[in-house]
């Protein structure tokens, strides 16, 4: 099931206020009631089409965004680092999250400015210190994220908070998919129509129930929540005015456009 979030573009009786559907075609999405994080999802009669709405991020984290760093062996080769013996952990602010077709800023501070696509894991409850057999309880769904980054900001400053934490430098979307499991699937990243990377998720050096594990022995994750789980080789300058499209097989395409 993929759960979109979505204000209307045109005039219709909805209002104007987000709301939560069930993307069930290409042209329309089902109508839910009530936030699918905190009290359920109870689908609706009534349909809208696509086209009389714009896809917002599919969920903002009230909370926290937790990201894995160096979680695919080819980038951690690039970066020039090896392979950490346990997750790397740092944080996003929920502040930089933005949508599908919004746009990636330039901040003035930094003259580059990179892509990386990360499969994202959506939290669906309160928990703590969850053992690897029982990691699914505690995801909803997945969608793609595009965790952007300084990258010469990264370098200068010997850590990865300001580089990782200006507003809009986390599309997010361009829904979430209840159904999906990660095996194999491709995950890609195209500027401008050129493709930049491209691996499998069968290749990070952490899997899923590894991930929650490590991640909920240091914090406490909360409904909405977001763990982005690392980027494969390739990372790359996102120029201003080009667009951008981070894909992951089986759950759909984020695209976003750079601007300073």
């Amino acid at each position: 099931m993929r759960i979109v979030r979505f204000t209307p573009s045109k005039k219709t009786s909805l209002g104007s206020d987000p709301q939560f559907g069930i993307l069930e075609s290409q042209d329309s999405i089902r109508l839910i009631s009530g936030d699918p994080l905190y009290s359920g999802i109870s689908p609706l009669e009534e349909k809208i089409s696509t086209s009389d709405v714009k896809l917002l991020a599919p969920v903002i984290p009230r909370s926290k965004i937790v990201c894995i760093g160096k979680n695919f062996a080819d980038h951690a080769a690039e970066m020039g680092g090896e392979v950490p013996k346990e997750p790397i952990i740092f944080l996003k602010p929920n502040t930089s999250v933005i949508g599908p077709g919004e746009v990636i800023r330039w901040p003035e501070d930094s003259s580059r400015v990179d892509h990386e696509v990360e499969l994202a894991i959506v939290i669906s409850r309160i928990c703590k210190d969850v053992p690897k057999e029982k990691y699914s309880d505690v995801i909803f769904g997945y969608t793609i994220a595009n965790d952007v980054t300084a990258r010469d900001l990264q370098k200068s400053d010997g850590q990865w908070t300001r580089a990782k934490s200006f507003d809009t430098f986390c599309p997010i979307g361009p829904w979430i998919e209840t159904e999906f499991k990660p095996d194999k699937q491709k995950i890609s990243a195209y500027v401008a129509d050129e493709l930049k990377q491209s691996a499998r998720l069968d290749q990070m050096v952490f899997d899923i129930p590894t991930i929650i594990a490590f991640v909920t022995r240091v914090m406490t994750l909360l409904p909405g929540d977001l763990i982005l789980t690392g980027t494969p080789s390739g990372i790359g300058p996102m120029i201003p005015g080009s667009k951008v499209s981070v894909a992951i097989e089986g759950i759909g395409e984020l695209v976003n456009m750079v601007a300073k």
